[in-house]
Parts: structure tokens; C-alpha cells; sequence
């Protein structure tokens, strides 16, 4: 619990901290650009907020209110703004999926409570395709190059494995 007590109360700082950099701005320029950096802040709070409430629902109502979101965005930010909304939910999403994969084939029993409560084959496996550049990144950064620093045993990661795992857990 102190751990979301320490994360709200840093996001509260970032605000209060921001805007009293606006109010004591000496020049007009400046509260302004402070003030797009308190907007741009919020709707970053939000756009995560919403990618964590919709991780814990499932990807099926995600896939919704994404859609929902995305036309809200577009007509408030443009095409921009919702090709940046696109590509965080991507890499947020798909950072989750990733995570959850890397889990199970190491053997964690809560990852695989976690894909038999969301999932079914078919959804599974669409994700894993559209996730699977994330899935290398991931491995990458948390096995491979700890490994290259300490020299502890290489875990071999095999997708096609967890595949082959997940058709026989999810049907």
C-alpha cells in the first residue's frame, strides 16, 4: 500500500510543482508553456490510468473504449494526437502481454492464472502476433543483458514454445 501512496503523492508534487512554476513565471510566455506542460502531464496521467484499468478488465472491452478514446482524441489533438495515443497503448499493452509471456515460460503460476482468466486461444494468439517484436525486446532487456553483467545462466526463450503451451492450456 505504501507503494501507491508514494506514486500518488509524487504525481501530486509533479501538478503542484508545475503549477506553481505558472503562477510565479515572470513572463506571459512562460505561465503558458507551463501551463500546455500541466495539460500535457494530465492527459498523460490519464491515457495511463485508462491503459491500467483496461489491463485488468481484458483486452475485449479495451479494444471499446479504445476505440471510444481515439475518436475523443482525434477531435480534441488531431491525427497526431492519436497516432501518439496508438503507439503508447501499443507499447504499454504490449509491454503487459510481454511481461505476462516471459512469466509463464519461466514458470509462474500467476501468469498462467492470469491468460486462463483473459484469454482464449484465439485472442491469444492474436495478441502474441501483433506483440511478438515486444516480446524479443522484453527478453532482451531482462534476461539478456543481466546476463552479460553478472554471468548468471542464460535462460533460453522459445516462442514457438509458448505457443505450443498456451494451445494446449487455452483450449
Amino acid at each position: 500500500m505504501s507503494e501507491h501512496r508514494s506514486l500518488a503523492l509524487t504525481i501530486i508534487a509533479i501538478f503542484i510543482v508545475t503549477l506553481m512554476a505558472a503562477y510565479f513565471s515572470p513572463s506571459f510566455a512562460e505561465q503558458k508553456s507551463y501551463l500546455e506542460l500541466f495539460i500535457l502531464l494530465g492527459s498523460l496521467l490519464f491515457i495511463f490510468s485508462v491503459v491500467v484499468v483496461f489491463a485488468t478488465l481484458g483486452f475485449h472491452s479495451f479494444a471499446l473504449f479504445l476505440s471510444i478514446f481515439l475518436a475523443a482524441v482525434i477531435a480534441l489533438y488531431g491525427i497526431v494526437g492519436a497516432f501518439m495515443v496508438t503507439v503508447m497503448t501499443y507499447l504499454l499493452w504490449g509491454s503487459i502481454f510481454a511481461m505476462e509471456v516471459l512469466l509463464f515460460y519461466n514458470g509462474s503460476e500467476s501468469a498462467k492464472a492470469w491468460f486462463v482468466s483473459r484469454y482464449d486461444f484465439k485472442t491469444f494468439k492474436m495478441e502474441y502476433v501483433a506483440f511478438y517484436p515486444l516480446m524479443g525486446m522484453l527478453y532482451i532487456l531482462l534476461e539478456f543483458i543481466p546476463y552479460l553483467f553478472s554471468k548468471e545462466k542464460l535462460v533460453k526463450f522459445t516462442p514457438s514454445k509458448v505457443l505450443k503451451e498456451m494451445e494446449m492450456l487455452l483450449k
